[in-house]
């Protein structure tokens, strides 16, 4: 079944006059915010996902696409940042190139639904390369600087009122690179003014093609957080260093939103609540390793085949609904139909979807070479159709209905709205931990059973920590080497190590 072409949408300049203080607020606030000022589930929030990141990116140094050629260009220069998985250091910006890539290799990281958004795969890799090389960082400090980055991302998502992907661009990572700013920035401590300085840096570097959805073999997919990751570093590193940028990055007649969204945003859903409401505890966690937009469907295939328990051969049709930000997950059809790559498998409502019913799980090991070729899951894959849900707005990316036609006539059908993994139906800090071990389990050089037992104890407990940065190795390495540091900054050989 082909997708009718949706109708062309044409968008002018907002007649809405914005205010003109949108970046100096946020780096105020950036600048301003301390631990003590935030909410306990906002703590909680940032914990989890840092448990959540590490265990993800340690699982992608083994199984990630193009994530190995990342790892060998960062480590041909001895240096003092951890290569997560690899038991083996880096110089920082190496480093954080190579630890971002392995962030949504998986494409299991934890997202926001309420904006598509991974609003903490960029800045995670920062923090940690940042605390290890420049520390010590204290456990509130890495919190703070977890939980203000991530909101910030939420905040530039949900002010979209334009789909940039209607430009040609892809917006995750463009966004998540503001994010890897915010974090290095509270990190550094840098004034307000070197924080709207490493913002206008961050828009001359972050940008990301919608090309990368219509490839076959590309896996720019898979590792793009690595740019964004190093974008955030290096923006906030060079404002540190009093490289001066611009005004108004965000709101400016070439910022952020004119460039990528023609100037369609709202300023209020920027900056309402900020500094009080943190959208971090608003994050969802993923117990499928594929895009959050195929999480309904995958858990409405999983409870059909639960419930009904009858034979493939039977099924006529898969018909499948959802929002306007599924489609993606449809088209090209003959790709979707038969991905070449796991991530674009990853991106496949009709391969999740046939892989759910045929198997009754989807794993890692689903999205293997031997699995993209699975007789089964490709036959029923062809029966997958898409319909957008007329009543699905351009956010709604994440609910989802099946109808599963029998030969018979008989239909089955089951619809989530909030797929497991949402604030609403939670994964409990246990199914974290359970994941993050089955995860490292992957890692290229796995760390052992104690070094992952001593590691979620560490995140678990990260307000108490003196310094972050040794505590959360994911193994016992080398003490650092470092270049020489500008005067005024911190001496990285200064960080403590086990």
């Amino acid at each position: 079944m082909y997708l009718k072409p949706l109708p062309t949408r044409i968008y002018r300049p907002t007649a809405l006059m914005h205010p003109t203080d949108i970046s100096d607020r946020l780096a105020s606030h950036l600048a301003a915010i301390r631990f003590e000022q935030l909410p306990a589930e906002a703590i909680e929030a940032a914990k989890r996902s840092l448990l959540d990141a590490v265990g993800v990116m340690l699982g992608a140094s083994g199984l990630g696409e193009g994530c190995a050629a990342f790892a060998d260009l960062a480590r041909a220069s001895p240096g003092e940042c951890e290569l997560l998985g690899y038991a083996t250091e880096a110089p920082l910006i190496p480093a954080v190139l190579a630890n971002g890539a392995l962030a949504h290799a998986l494409d299991f990281e934890d997202a926001f639904d309420a904006a598509p958004c991974h609003p903490n795969a960029a800045l995670i890799p920062v923090v940690l390369a940042l605390a290890q090389a420049r520390g010590p960082v204290s456990g509130r400090d890495l919190v703070t600087a977890i939980a203000s980055g991530c909101d910030l991302v939420c905040r530039l998502t949900l002010a979209l009122r334009a789909d940039p992907g209607d430009f040609g661009w892809y917006t995750p990572p463009i966004l998540g690179a503001f994010g890897a700013t915010a974090a290095a920035a509270r990190l550094l401590r840098l004034t307000p003014l070197a924080i709207r300085d490493a913002l206008s840096l961050t828009l001359c570097q972050s940008t990301c093609s919608a090309e990368l959805k219509y490839s076959r073999r590309s896996v720019v997919r898979a590792v793009r957080d690595g740019f964004s990751a190093q974008a955030g570093l290096v923006s906030a590193l060079l404002a540190e260093r009093g490289v001066a940028g611009f005004e108004q990055p965000i709101e400016g007649r070439a910022g952020l939103y004119a460039l990528y969204a023609r100037g369609a945003w709202d300023a209020d859903a920027l900056i309402a609540g900020l500094g009080a409401h943190f959208y971090g505890p608003e994050v969802s966690f993923k117990p499928w390793p594929s895009c959050r937009g195929t999480h309904a469907l995958i858990e409405a295939a999983l409870d059909i085949r639960q419930d009904w328990g009858g034979s493939l051969p039977v099924i006529d049709r898969i018909l499948t609904r959802g929002g306007p930000v599924q489609r993606m997950l449809i088209e090209p059809r003959a790709q979707k139909l038969r991905p070449q790559t796991a991530i674009d498998a990853k991106f496949s409502i009709p391969f999740t979807v046939a892989t759910a019913l045929a198997h009754g799980d989807v794993t890692l090991e689903r999205f293997s070479d031997a699995a993209l070729n699975d007789a089964d899951v490709l036959a029923l894959a062809q029966r997958v159709e898409f319909e957008i849900d007329p009543a699905a707005g351009p956010t709604d990316a994440t609910a989802g209905s099946i109808d599963i036609l029998l030969r018979d006539g008989q239909i089955i059908a089951r619809r989530i709205e909030h797929p497991r993994g949402h604030p609403s139906r939670p994964m409990s800090w246990d199914e974290l931990v359970a994941k993050f071990r089955m995860c490292a389990a992957q890692a290229h050089t796995a760390p052992s059973a104690a070094q992952i037992s001593r590691l979620v104890g560490a995140i678990q407990h990260l307000e108490t920590l003196d310094n972050a940065g040794a505590a959360l190795r994911t193994a016992g390495n080398k003490p650092p080497t470092s270049e020489a540091e500008p005067a005024g900054t911190v001496d990285p050989r200064a960080a403590h190590r086990f």
